[in-house]
C-alpha cells in the first residue's frame, strides 16, 4: 500500500474542502460592503453563522497532515511563503473578531462591517498569492529553501490573487442566492455574473501562462496525444461556466451554487494535473517530501478516527441549518 499517495490524497481532499466551504463564507464577506443595507448584511451573516468557523477545520486538517506526513514540504514552503501565510492567518483572526463584535456593536457597527469585509478579502487574496507563488515554483537547494522572502510576489501571483477573490465572491453570491430571498437574492444574482467574469479571467491567465513559462506543464497537457485525453477538463469547464451563467440569468436557486463548486473542482483538477507529482514545484515530489513509513502509519491511524468525525459533524451542521434564511433569523439582532 502506497501510504504516501493516500496521505497526499487526504491533503488534496482537505484543501479542496476548505476552498469550497470556507470559500463561500469568505465570499459573503467580500460582498459585504456592496450589499443594499444593514438588514441585508445581517441576513447574510445569519446564513453563514452556523457553519463558518467549522469550515476552517479543513484548513487545520490540511496543515496538520502536511506537517506530519510531508515534513520536508512543510519546512520548504513555510519560509518561502511566510509573509502571505502570516497575512492569511492574521486576516482570518481579524475577520473572526469582526464577525462576533459587529453583532453586539451599535455605534461602531460600520467599522466592524469594514473589518469583516477587509479580513475576508485579504484572506482570499493571500490564498491567491500562495497559489500563484506555488505555480511559479520554489527555489530549493538540497533540502532547504534557497530563495528570497519576496519570491512569491510577482505580477502573475497578483493576478491569481484577484482571481481567487473573484472566485470566492462567486461562491458567496451563489450561496446567498441559494439561502436568501427578496432584494438580497436579486443582489446576489447580479454579483454572481460579475464575479464569474473575474473568475474566468483569472482561470484563463493561469491556463495560458503556466504552459508558456514551464515546458514540463506544456508537455503534460499538449505532448503527444495528451491533449486528447485531457481535453475533457477544459471542455467541461467551458460547459459548466456557460451553464452557471444561464442558471443565474433564469433565476435558479440551487443549480448556480453547485455549478460554482463544479467550476472550482475543475480548476483544482487542472492545477493538480499541471503539478503532479510535485508537492512543491518544480523539484520536490510527494515521495521526496514524505515522512518515514512509521510516521505515515501513525498519521493514517489518527485520520481513520478523526476524518469521519469531521465529515459527520460537518454534514450534520449543514443538514440542521438547511433551508432559507430570512431577515430577523439567527443571532444577528
Amino acid at each position: 500500500m502506497d501510504l504516501t499517495l493516500i496521505l497526499a490524497g487526504v491533503i488534496v481532499f482537505g484543501v479542496g474542502a476548505y476552498v469550497i466551504l470556507d470559500g463561500f463564507d469568505l465570499g459573503v464577506g467580500i460582498l459585504f460592503p456592496l450589499m443594499p443595507d444593514e438588514v441585508a448584511r445581517d441576513t447574510a451573516i445569519a446564513s453563514i453563522a452556523p457553519v463558518w468557523d467549522g469550515n476552517e477545520t479543513w484548513l487545520i486538517l490540511g496543515g496538520a497532515v502536511l506537517f506530519g506526513a510531508f515534513p520536508l514540504a512543510y519546512a520548504v514552503a513555510l519560509p518561502a511563503f511566510y509573509i502571505p501565510i502570516m497575512g492569511l492567518l492574521l486576516a482570518l483572526i481579524f475577520r473572526g473578531v469582526a464577525f462576533e463584535f459587529r453583532i453586539k456593536a451599535r455605534a461602531t457597527r460600520h467599522w466592524w462591517n469594514r473589518a469583516f469585509a477587509t479580513g475576508s478579502t485579504l484572506a482570499a487574496f493571500c490564498q491567491g498569492l500562495l497559489l500563484g507563488g506555488l505555480l511559479e515554483g520554489v527555489k530549493v537547494e538540497g533540502r532547504t529553501f534557497s530563495g528570497g522572502p519576496l519570491d512569491w510576489l510577482t505580477p502573475f501571483s497578483l493576478v491569481v490573487g484577484l482571481g481567487v477573490v473573484g472566485g470566492y465572491a462567486l461562491l458567496g453570491a451563489t450561496w446567498l442566492n441559494l439561502k436568501t430571498t427578496g432584494a438580497l437574492q436579486h443582489f446576489a444574482r447580479r454579483k454572481a455574473i460579475q464575479a464569474l467574469g473575474l473568475s474566468l479571467l483569472g482561470l484563463a491567465v493561469v491556463s495560458i501562462y503556466t504552459p508558456l513559462k514551464f515546458p514540463d506543464v506544456a508537455q503534460r497537457w499538449f505532448g503527444g496525444t495528451h491533449w486528447l485525453s485531457l481535453s475533457p477538463v477544459p471542455l467541461a469547464t467551458a460547459v459548466v461556466a456557460v451553464s452557471l451563467f444561464r442558471e443565474v440569468r433564469r433565476g435558479a436557486q440551487y443549480a448556480p451554487f453547485f455549478y460554482a463548486i463544479a467550476l472550482f473542482a475543475l480548476a483544482y483538477l487542472g492545477i493538480g494535473i499541471s503539478l503532479w507529482p510535485h508537492i512543491v514545484p518544480p523539484d520536490l515530489s510527494i515521495h521526496d517530501a514524505a515522512a518515514p513509513r512509521t510516521s505515515q502509519r501513525f498519521m493514517l491511524v489518527a485520520l481513520v478516527f478523526s476524518l469521519p468525525m469531521v465529515l459527520i459533524y460537518t454534514g450534520y451542521a449543514y443538514w440542521v441549518f438547511r433551508g432559507k434564511v430570512r431577515p430577523g433569523d439567527g443571532y444577528a439582532h
